[in-house]
C-alpha cells in the first residue's frame, strides 16, 4: 500500500514495474461506490427483474435493513456510465428502498464474454419462467457461436470454435436442462408474445408449443391465439401437431384451425372432495398433503382387499 511522508504520497516500489493494463486492472477490480444514476440495466438482459418473489422481497428487505452487501459486476459503457453483468435484482431492490449509490467491480468483457455471464449468473434460480430460459438460452448460444466464428476470443467458459450441433451439446453440458430441452426452450422464442405469455401461465403446455406451435407462422399464430381466446380452449399435443403439419404443407387456412380447434377431448376424470367432509376424519393440525398421504394410503388398501377377493 502507498504510504505518506511529510504529506507527500509515496509509490509502492512493485507498482513502479506496472503495465498500464495491470494498473487499469488493479483499479477495476477494486469495490468502487458510484451513484446509482450511472448504473444501467444490461441492454440484452433476458430476466423479469420485478416479478414479485418470495427470494426478491426477502432481498429487499436485506437491502433495506443492510445495503447491498455483494457489489454489482459492471462494465463501462461507451455512451458513459455503467451497465450491470451480475446484480440487476440488487439494483431493482436498492432503487425500491431509495439507495442512492451502489458498490460495483468494474471489469471489460466484451459483447460475447457479457452476454454469457449475464445468462450464467440467474441460469440455475428455481423461480425461472420458461420465456426467461427461452431468452437466456437463446442470448447464450447466440454468443458461443460468435465466438466459435472468432479468433481473438479463448474463453475457457466455452472453449475455440465452436459452432453449429456441438454448440448446442456444450450449452446442454453447461445447464440443468438436457439438449432436447435446451432446443425446445429456444424454439419458444419463435412464438409471439402473447402465446409465450401463455406457455409462462400454463394456458398452453410447454412440450406442444416448442414443438409444434412455434413452427406455425405469426399469421397463424395470431389466428390461433384468437380463437383460444374466443373459445376458452387451448391445443393438446395432437391437434398441436396437426396445426404443425397442416402448416408445413400450406394448407393451414383459418377455417383449418378452427375445426382442429373444435375437436372434443377426451375429459379427464376429476374428483374433488369437499374440505368440510373431509375435516371431520382429521386431526386439525393435519396439513392438506398429510392428509392426502392418508387417502391414497387408506385406498391402496383398499384396492388390495378387492384384488385378493377377486382370486378367491
Amino acid at each position: 500500500m502507498a504510504s505518506k511522508l511529510s504529506g507527500i504520497e509515496l509509490t509502492r516500489y512493485d507498482d513502479l514495474f506496472k503495465t498500464d493494463a495491470e494498473r487499469e486492472a488493479d483499479r477495476q477490480e477494486r469495490i468502487q461506490i458510484v451513484p446509482a444514476a450511472e448504473v444501467f440495466p444490461y441492454s440484452r438482459q433476458p430476466y423479469t427483474i420485478d416479478r414479485p418473489t418470495s427470494d426478491l422481497v426477502r432481498l429487499m428487505d436485506s437491502i433495506e435493513h443492510i445495503g447491498i452487501a455483494e457489489p454489482l459486476i459492471v462494465r463501462p459503457r461507451e455512451s458513459g456510465g455503467y451497465e450491470i453483468i451480475s446484480g440487476h435484482r440488487r439494483d431493482y431492490c436498492a432503487k425500491a428502498v431509495g439507495l442512492d449509490t451502489r458498490p460495483v467491480i468494474v471489469r471489460n468483457y466484451s459483447d460475447e464474454e457479457a452476454d454469457i455471464l449475464v445468462v450464467d449468473y440467474n441460469i440455475n434460480r428455481e423461480d425461472l419462467l420458461p420465456s426467461e430460459k427461452a431468452k437466456a438460452y437463446k442470448l447464450k448460444l447466440d454468443a458461443m457461436k460468435r465466438q466459435g466464428q472468432r479468433t481473438d476470443l479463448t474463453s475457457d467458459q466455452v472453449g475455440p470454435m465452436l459452432m453449429g450441433v456441438r454448440t448446442n451439446q456444450v450449452l446442454a453440458e453447461q445447464v440443468s436442462d438436457s439438449k432436447t430441452q435446451v432446443q425446445r426452450y429456444i424454439r419458444l422464442n419463435k412464438l409471439i408474445p402473447p402465446l409465450l405469455e401463455a406457455v409462462d401461465s400454463g394456458t398452453v403446455k410447454f412440450v406442444p408449443a416448442a414443438d409444434f406451435l412455434s413452427h406455425l407462422s405469426e399469421k397463424e399464430q395470431t389466428y390461433l391465439l384468437l380463437v383460444m381466446e374466443r373459445d376458452e380452449v387451448s391445443p393438446s399435443l395432437g391437434q398441436a401437431q396437426r396445426l404443425k403439419q397442416l402448416s408445413g404443407e400450406g394448407k393451414l387456412e383459418n377455417n383449418i384451425i378452427d375445426l382442429i380447434m373444435r375437436e372434443e377431448k377426451p375429459l379427464e376424470r376429476k374428483v374433488t372432495i369437499r374440505n368440510d367432509r373431509l375435516q371431520k376424519y382429521f386431526p386439525a393440525s393435519y396439513t392438506p398433503k398429510q392428509m392426502e398421504d392418508v387417502i391414497i394410503k387408506l385406498l391402496e388398501g383398499w384396492h388390495r382387499k378387492r384384488q385378493q377377493e377377486q382370486v378367491r
